[in-house]
């Protein structure tokens, strides 16, 4: 596939749109990014007014993840069997119900760390089953060449609903109370269900060609066979693993590294935050920049250039660990790592038959979302016994090694033999 040219005004204007079922599927994704941003930052401030454990409180970040690592073989099975529209309405309005007795137990007082540990992990695992039937949903809304514009629509929106909105609004809601909290994220998932259920129409059952009546553990292993077996989709799952491990690694002691009077950094509680939400802008400016990037620039040389630049720049607040040029550095980060994840997921999304598609998000995400408690777990282990700086550095060669790896052993070619063997319905 030659490096595309510039289209002109012309063939910008004849693109086709994204359409009115996407809008639905956009909107009830940002809606329920809400509350999850919401929940990813009123959660650890409950749990410190409930205790003062250390141990305790990092049960929160493992019980987030758990579920991926439990889940996302079996979620994966269930998106490819049933109805995807259906399947997130009805993942959407579980969790709506769990966070509604969080409401409860934060009204009556009753909100314990144990019980606060729970729901977290049950709403992790309406996660997993929203996030793939939405994953595998996009490309039977949109057409695919416009599935880099689409992905980076529904990236943004996620940045914007998660960190722009749902972050300031939980310091808001904790003030006003657990219950306040609970009940207001609760209501939005209620709403993206609603959304999602009225604004698309229609059935979103795969169409499997062929006898299909195996058992789900036969399923599981034809999802994971397919990747297993594919000579691009195995080695970027593998290589996005090691990079979400180390990336944990690095970030799980990064604000040891920022905060404080003893930091490197010594940035204030309040200071931290500000510099961290530059990845964010970078997230939002990248979901916009990945569909014309890709046009420009094949898929490989785009996904190496991105994923290099993003772990070369965690070399900044090692090297000048000043405030304005760390904020700089990770908002860049944001802008290279979101295009990078536009168009591997993009790839992803051409590459996989659309009755596969369900098991192998969910065997890619649990092998990468399930490595990362681990990273976290590392990085605090090798911190604890080398030192910070030590940390950063094996984070960061552990990730050039895995960008490495892919370079290897995929080459532009693959991608555009793989693409042209690749049949969508």
């Amino acid at each position: 596939m030659p490096a595309a040219t510039a289209p002109t005004d012309i063939a910008q204007d004849r693109r086709p749109g994204l359409g009115r079922p996407f809008a639905a599927q956009l909107t009830s994704t940002g809606l329920a990014n809400l509350g999850d941003g919401i929940l990813g930052t009123l959660a650890p401030l409950v749990a410190l007014s409930l205790t003062t454990s250390p141990l305790q409180i990092s049960l929160l970040s493992a019980a987030t993840w758990l579920p991926w690592l439990l889940f996302g073989l079996a979620a994966g099975v269930v998106i490819d069997r049933v109805d995807r529209r259906r399947a997130q309405v009805v993942a959407l309005a579980v969790r709506a119900g769990v966070l509604a007795t969080g409401a409860v137990l934060g009204f009556t007082g009753a909100l314990t760390m144990p019980l606060l540990v729970c729901l977290v992990l049950a709403y992790g695992a309406t996660e997993v089953f929203a996030d793939l039937g939405a994953t595998a949903i996009v490309p039977e809304l949109v057409p695919a060449e416009r599935l880099s514009a689409a992905n980076g629509r529904v990236i943004g929106v996620q940045q914007v609903a998660n960190a722009f909105l749902g972050a300031p609004l939980a310091g808001v809601l904790v003030v006003l109370g657990a219950g306040v909290g609970f009940g207001t994220s609760a209501a939005l998932a209620a709403l993206a269900a609603v959304v999602l259920a009225v604004g698309l129409r229609g059935s979103f059952r795969p169409q499997p060609a062929g006898d299909h009546s195996g058992t789900a553990l036969g399923q599981v292993k034809e999802g994971l066979a397919f990747l297993v077996r594919h000579p691009v989709m195995r080695p970027l799952v593998i290589s996005a693993s090691v990079l979400n491990l180390a990336g944990t690694a690095y970030f799980a002691v990064f604000v040891l590294w920022a905060v404080g009077p003893a930091s490197a950094m010594r940035l204030t509680e309040a200071q931290y935050p500000l510099v961290m939400l530059g990845f964010a802008i970078g997230a939002v400016a990248g979901s916009v920049l990945a569909e014309p990037v890709q046009r420009r620039l094949e898929v490989m040389p785009t996904i190496l250039t991105t994923l290099v630049g993003s772990v070369l720049l965690l070399l900044v607040p090692l090297f000048w660990p000043n405030g304005w040029a760390v904020a700089g550095a990770v908002t860049l980060v944001g802008i290279t790592n979101t295009i990078g994840n536009v168009v591997s997921q993009s790839l992803r999304q051409r590459l996989v038959p659309g009755v596969l598609l369900g098991r192998v998000s969910g065997a890619a995400r649990t092998l990468a979302f399930g490595l990362m408690p681990l990273g976290a777990l590392l990085g605090g282990l090798l911190a604890e016994r080398a030192g910070l700086p030590a940390t950063f550095l094996a984070a960061i060669a552990l990730s050039l090694a895995a960008c490495v790896y892919l370079g290897v052993t995929v080459r532009p070619a693959d991608v555009r033999t793989a693409e042209a063997e690749s049949v969508r319905p």
